[in-house]
């Protein structure tokens, strides 16, 4: 939104947006207005009333109040300063004085608010009620600290999409009826329901089944909720924050390690807990949980360096993964420049691929939007990627755009998703058929297509699906009907009552038949989407102006990947729609812009986070040690398109592959030296590493890195795209995809995320099938057979099963041609 009217505030004149509500429009302008409840990119619930202001004369709450053009806004009267003490006497009534102990204490908003507005004496009082703790997982809910503040239930409802947590009875007695007359009214009104109410969970059971985020804890301005892994383990301001980037998948969100040393005895730096700036961003559970998989005990091995030094001499190939950094990719794009490696990282390879196929359509090497543009919007599309596992923020960003902006969706996906069906009413979900992506990307092209920018050809073959027939509909008319009735009337005559017949008139709602011809479109035939598709669709695009599409992973490897990725292009450029491009896996996105990828192997292969004939590794498992993520400084590409900097956490003291290349003719000291190194002719920019900012302004404007350059490609003489291949993959299918909270070996290897890998199964599947969890299966096919575990997954449904890729040992890609779906025979052993 543009800056387009002025308010004035405290007597300073603001700019800020029409409709814009006056607490972000104050705290983008850095205007302090005290608010406990609010959270800048959710609904306002007015739980806390401490934003208490005076508009015109008149007030209102800053959180729920929205900027119109000429305003003149005081956030301080003698009166709003009564109630907002008196506000903060309340909350600190029956509140447990254990400071000394809460995990919260020292960033507790609740100390901070109490100490800011002097309150020193308590006036009100009430009967205490039962204070229970509750173990919920990986969160532990202390009811006792709880200000029913609501940021932990608005936060999964509005930005996560969970809808886990809600408001119950708390069971304590009423208010005694003086306290109305007594206290202000807005800490009598807050009082009295905080005295009613309590945190729940939704499903009325104790037991917490969600995508386990955590952002409810982060949230929480006490110390109410807390991740059960951080409690009673250390004071706040024992840790130190390291500003980081987020190493598991593409969404490169921003987050800080608070680390300190590990006991008494021992002096090395451990990762605590990891945090956010939860205004801005929101976490998945492999972010804030998996943060332990740094690689320990590790020193320098003179003779596995001499052998990796020897291998490097006799190798032909390096193979090696995208978590890796921007610097490690430029590292190993030079080596194959001094020395003609091969670079083999084959799902970096098929994500360029899509990416040069599609730049010969848009004419831009890469997409036009970014997740930001998908939570402002208010109508998305999601195409071949089960969003909560590929890239949870994107599925936040979905979910943040029809909960706060009252948008709507259209999930197209072979693996029926409970959780993203259960993001509203407004979310349509059409569960196809593997293969069919290209039927997909024409519907939409066919939908929200301009035709007038579209090619002829292409033109005329969506019209080709299109066909008229004739349909029988029932529809509810309104018929007039006379009535003979008796009543009772006066003779006139006689004078006397007597009975008569009359006539009377009425409209009969009547339902008749018809025959109508109404527009047959063959490709929601083909998608086997429901007869009343496109009356719901027209009823969810109603007064939606703002169009986004988020499009995945399946897509680089599918049989057409060429043809989706100019399908793709042709939506972006022929229509209304704001793209975004899910990069596979963390920084896939950097590694392909970066390196020069070959499309098969040498004779001998050096790996790298990957097993060869010698392995380089940061899991600890091969032959010569490299640093973990969060063990290194340097630059990771994410979705948005930005190069963020990340930290290193925690020590280390092996060889890095630095070490390696500047034994092989490289010469730098430190591998963040590449950083303004990058190539500017891709997007990046001669910027060096210490001098990238990584943080959020008030107003919620990201300063982290810098954004590519989006750089402009030669065409193709030909915009036109091939006619659709209408194949479907048949039989019992399998995915190729991860469970939530989980990505690679990494994610696998931290201690609190406790995943098992196996054949996941939704309960749908196990029910209508002779399989039972924990069953061991052997799954085949003509590419491969492994066996493994049945898990049951509520996070699923339908008969696709789920093959994850985080745990390498189960070598599941060895059934798959690319193609994250495949036919396969699912057998008890």
């Amino acid at each position: 939104m543009s800056n387009n009217i002025t308010i004035t505030i405290d007597n300073k004149e603001v700019q800020t947006s029409e409709g814009e509500l006056i607490l972000n429009a104050a705290r983008a302008n850095d205007i302090y207005i005290p608010a406990i409840c609010y959270l800048s990119r959710c609904s306002p619930t007015l739980a806390c009333r401490l934003c208490l202001v005076e508009v015109d004369g008149k007030q209102a709450y800053a959180c729920n109040a929205k900027s119109k053009d000429g305003m003149n806004i005081t956030t301080s009267t003698e009166n709003i300063e009564q109630e907002r003490r008196a506000i903060m006497e309340v909350y600190d009534v029956n509140h447990p004085l254990e400071c000394g102990v809460c995990d919260q204490s020292g960033e507790c908003e609740l100390q901070n608010y109490t100490l800011d507005m002097g309150v020193d004496a308590q006036h009100f009082a009430v009967k205490d009620v039962a204070r229970t703790t509750h173990d919920w997982g990986h969160i532990q809910y202390n009811s006792g600290l709880c200000i029913v503040c609501e940021r932990c239930s608005t936060v999964c409802k509005d930005m996560i999409g969970d809808n886990s947590l809600k408001t119950i009875p708390r069971g304590a007695d009423a208010l005694e009826a003086e306290y109305k007359d007594e206290m202000p009214k807005d800490a009598y009104a807050m009082w009295n329901k905080l005295n009613k109410s309590l945190i729940g969970l939704t499903n009325g059971t104790d037991v917490l089944d969600c995508t386990s985020c955590g952002e409810c804890a982060s949230v929480c301005p006490v110390g109410a909720l807390v991740d059960t892994q951080f409690v009673y383990k250390s004071n706040a301001w024992e840790l130190e924050q390291i500003p980081a980037t987020c190493g598991h998948c593409s969404a490169g969100c921003q987050i800080t390690y608070d680390v300190k040393h590990t006991s008494i005895d021992n002096p090395e730096k451990k990762i605590y807990r990891v945090m956010n700036e939860w205004n801005y961003v929101s976490l998945c559970g492999a972010g804030r949980y998996g943060f332990d998989y740094e690689n320990t005990n590790v020193t320098k091995d003179e003779k596995a360096f001499t052998s990796a030094l020897e291998a490097f001499k006799k190798a032909d190939t390096i193979k090696f993964t995208s978590t890796i950094t921007n610097e490690e990719a430029y590292i190993l794009q030079t080596l194959k420049e001094k020395h003609g490696y091969k670079l083999i990282n084959n799902e970096a390879k098929s994500f360029a691929t899509f990416m040069k196929n599609y730049s010969e359509i848009s004419g831009t090497k890469l997409w036009g939007s970014d997740l930001k543009s998908t939570h402002k919007s208010n109508f998305v599309i999601s195409v071949g990627s089960a969003l909560k596992s590929d890239n949870p923020n994107a599925r936040y960003a979905l979910n943040n755009s029809m909960t706060v902006n009252k948008g709507a969706g259209l999930y197209f996906h072979p693996v029926k998703d409970p959780i993203i069906e259960g993001l509203g009413k407004s979310i349509m979900t059409v569960t196809h058929a593997p293969l069919q992506e290209e039927v997909v990307l024409y519907l939409i092209l066919d939908l929200f297509g301009d035709k007038e920018k579209l090619p002829a050809k292409v033109v005329e073959y969506l019209a080709s699906f299109h066909s008229e027939k004739t349909i029988t509909v029932e529809e509810t008319i309104k018929e007039k009907v006379v009535e003979i009735v008796k009543e009772m009337k006066v003779n006139k005559e006689t004078g006397e009552e007597e009975e008569v017949e009359v006539e009377k008139t009425k409209m009969v709602p009547k339902k008749v038949s018809k025959e109508v011809v109404v527009d047959d479109n063959s490709l929601l035939t083909l998608l086997g989407a429901s007869d009343n598709f496109m009356e719901a669709l027209e009823k969810n695009l109603k007064k939606k102006d703002s169009f986004a599409m988020i499009v995945g992973p399946d897509l680089y490897n599918h049989p057409n990947s060429k043809n989706l990725a100019r399908l793709v292009a042709l939506v972006e450029k022929c229509s209304d729609i704001a793209l975004t491009i899910i990069p596979p896996l963390t920084n896939s996105l950097g590694v392909a812009l970066i390196c020069e990828l070959d499309e098969e192997a040498g004779e001998y292969s050096i790996g790298y986070n990957t097993k060869a004939d010698f392995t380089l590794s940061a899991l600890g498992d091969g032959d010569l040690d490299m640093p973990a993520i969060n063990q290194q400084e340097g630059t990771l590409t994410s979705i948005n398109k930005r190069v963020n900097p990340t930290n290193a956490a925690l020590e280390y003291n092996g060889y890095e592959l630095n070490d390696i290349a500047n034994a092989l003719g490289m010469n730098v000291k430190n591998v963040i030296e590449y950083t303004q190194s990058l190539p500017t002719s891709v997007g990046f920019k001669t910027q060096t590493f210490d001098n990238l900012p990584n943080h959020y302004e008030n107003d919620g404007t990201e300063v982290r890195g810098y954004v590519l350059e989006n750089v402009k490609v030669n065409k193709s003489t030909s915009q036109n795209v091939e006619k659709l291949n209408d194949e479907k993959l048949e039989g019992t299918i399998i995915y190729l995809a991860n469970p939530v909270r989980q990505f690679t070996d990494f994610t696998n290897k931290t201690t609190n995320l406790d995943e098992v890998a196996g054949l996941y199964m939704s309960e749908e599947f196990l029910e209508n099938s002779e399989f039972c969890e924990g069953d061991s299966v052997r799954v085949e096919n003509d590419n491969s057979k492994i066996i493994l575990n049945i898990i049951s997954d509520n996070k699923i449904a339908g008969s696709i099963a789920i093959l994850p890729t985080f745990d390498s040992k189960l070598n599941s890609e060895a059934l798959f041609s690319g193609y994250r779906f495949a036919s396969a025979s699912i057998q008890k052993v």
